[in-house]
C-alpha cells in the first residue's frame, strides 16, 4: 500500500540502539577525569569526581568486530558514592568481570594464578583492555534510552570463544602475556677509534 507523501503518521520510528543481550568484543578506553586519591589507589588522573561527590571511571567502549563494529558506548564504572557502597560494589563486580574476560579466566577459578590476574597495579591497567561484553540498555540524564555495558562475558559462556575470535585470551594457567618482563639494560658501545690524521666528529 502506498502512503500519502505528505502524511507521516504511519512512518515507523527507528532505533540506533544495539539490541539488548548482544554479545560483542570491545576495547575499554578510560577518559581521564583528573581526580586522584592515592589512599584509594586512584592515581594517574583516570578517576572523575561528579558534582554530587561520587567518583567513577568515564568509560568508552568501542565495538571491534561484527555488524556493530566501530560503534561506541559510553558508561560509568562506579568507584564511590556518598549514598552507600552499592554503586562501588557494582563497579568492582564489573571490573572483576572485565579482567576475567580480558585475561581468559573462569569466574569460578580461584587458583593463585587467577587471583593474581585479577589484581591491578593502578587504574591505568584497565585502559585499553579488550574483552567480551553483553550489551544492555539504560537511560541517559534526559531519560532517553541508551546502550550500556554492565556485564562482561567470561570464557565460561558458550559465545566467548567465537566473540574473541583469533584474539582469544589464554587460560589463566598458561604463561601470562599481560605481565611483560622488565626491559633488559643495553650495554653501552665503545666509541669507534678515530682514523689517523682525521679529527673525529664526536670529539668536539
Amino acid at each position: 500500500m502506498t502512503t500519502a507523501w505528505n502524511d507521516f503518521n504511519d512512518a515507523k520510528p527507528t532505533s540506533n540502539l544495539i539490541p539488548k543481550g548482544t554479545i560483542v568484543k570491545v576495547r575499554l578506553t578510560i577518559r581521564p577525569g583528573g581526580f586522584d586519591d592515592p589512599a584509594q589507589g586512584w592515581t594517574g588522573g583516570y578517576a572523575k569526581r561528579g558534582t554530587t561527590g561520587s567518583v567513577y571511571l568515564d568509560a568508552e567502549y568501542t565495538v571491534l568486530e561484527g555488524p556493530y563494529a566501530k560503534r561506541k558506548i559510553w558508561s560509568m564504572i562506579g568507584l564511590y558514592s556518598a549514598n552507600g557502597p552499592n554503586w562501588a560494589n557494582m563497579g568492582r563486580n564489573l571490573v572483576r568481570g572485565i579482567l576475567n574476560s580480558a585475561r581468559g579466566l573462569s569466574d569460578k577459578d580461584n587458583s593463585p594464578e587467577a587471583q593474581a590476574a585479577r589484581r591491578i597495579s593502578g587504574l591505568a591497567d584497565l585502559n585499553g583492555l579488550v574483552f567480551v561484553a553483553r550489551i544492555d540498555i539504560g537511560t541517559d540524564a534526559n531519560g532517553d534510552e541508551k546502550n550500556d555495558i554492565r556485564q562482561a562475558v567470561t570464557r565460561d559462556h558458550k559465545d566467548y570463544a567465537a566473540a574473541m575470535g583469533g584474539n582469544a585470551a589464554p587460560a589463566a594457567h598458561a604463561a601470562p602475556t599481560y605481565a611483560p618482563a622488565p626491559p633488559q639494560p643495553v650495554a653501552p658501545q665503545a666509541a669507534p677509534a678515530p682514523t689517523a690524521g682525521i679529527r673525529p666528529t664526536w670529539a668536539q
